[in-house]
């Protein structure tokens, strides 16, 4: 019963959103310590796209990303208060959740070392700016190529197909991943064009978006985040 507790309580957006906190303050902080004139070089892509996409809207600034997801927050908490009698939040959930992440981190490094090809590639010229970049990918890339995309892809699907929630959503992680690889091939730091290295993060990202689904956007952030982390760590000890 515990067991069972801790898989369908810790999927849920309230616990999705109170361990990711953490995350948000850990790269606001990164982002405060970092001088001005570093700052728009060194933000991770999906942030920067992000924020492009906020501006377009007249939201300028780099701290419009955090105002809104503390917004996401707490419509988080109001939308899901009403179930509350139905779920307590358990605070030794997050140690475990953190155990969990770590270990499916260990699982997509596994793979995509075995591949010889990696995620991230940190361009911050110093070390608290990589580590910056690092929890960043976690937070915004999944916010973007996870939540936001598969549920504006699905909901696109089916619009016009009219499928099944299942079927949109599965198609809709599978365009996603695709976009999510293409991504790093754009823009001043993205890598030269592989059709090989494209695939290998296109199973990356579906991997990331199984992940999402079975387990919620909190466990894959931090899943990607320390994924990332790994990867500095193997690239600063080299």
């Amino acid at each position: 019963m515990w067991i069972y507790k801790y898989w369908i309580n810790t999927r849920t957006p309230l616990y999705s959103f109170l361990f990711t906190v953490p995350l948000f303050f850990i790269y606001e902080i990164g982002i405060f310590l970092t001088s001005s004139s570093d700052m728009v070089s060194m933000r991770n892509g999906a942030d920067a796209l992000m924020r492009q996409i906020l501006s377009a809207f007249g939201m300028n600034g780099f701290y419009w990303m955090g105002v809104i997801f503390f917004l996401g927050f707490i419509l988080v908490f109001i939308y899901q208060k009403q179930y509350w009698h139905d779920m307590e939040v358990n605070s030794e959930f997050l140690p475990l959740m953190l155990a969990e992440s770590m270990a499916w981190a260990m699982g997509l490094y596994f793979f995509m070392s075995n591949v010889y090809i990696l995620l991230m590639n940190p361009n911050g010229s110093i070390l608290i700016q990589q580590v910056t970049l690092a929890v960043g990918a976690g937070i915004y890339e999944e916010i973007l190529f996870r939540v936001i995309l598969i549920a504006a892809i699905g909901g696109i699907l089916g619009f016009i197909f009219q499928w099944s929630d299942m079927l949109k959503n599965w198609v809709a992680m599978v365009i996603a991943a695709g976009i999510f690889s293409s991504f790093h091939f754009i823009g001043e730091y993205g890598d030269y064009f592989s059709f090989n290295i494209f695939m290998v993060r296109f199973f990356a990202g579906i991997l990331l978006g199984i992940l999402y689904f079975m387990r919620g956007f909190g466990i894959t952030a931090w899943t990607h985040a320390i994924y990332d982390l790994i990867i500095l760590t193997r690239i600063t000890m080299k």
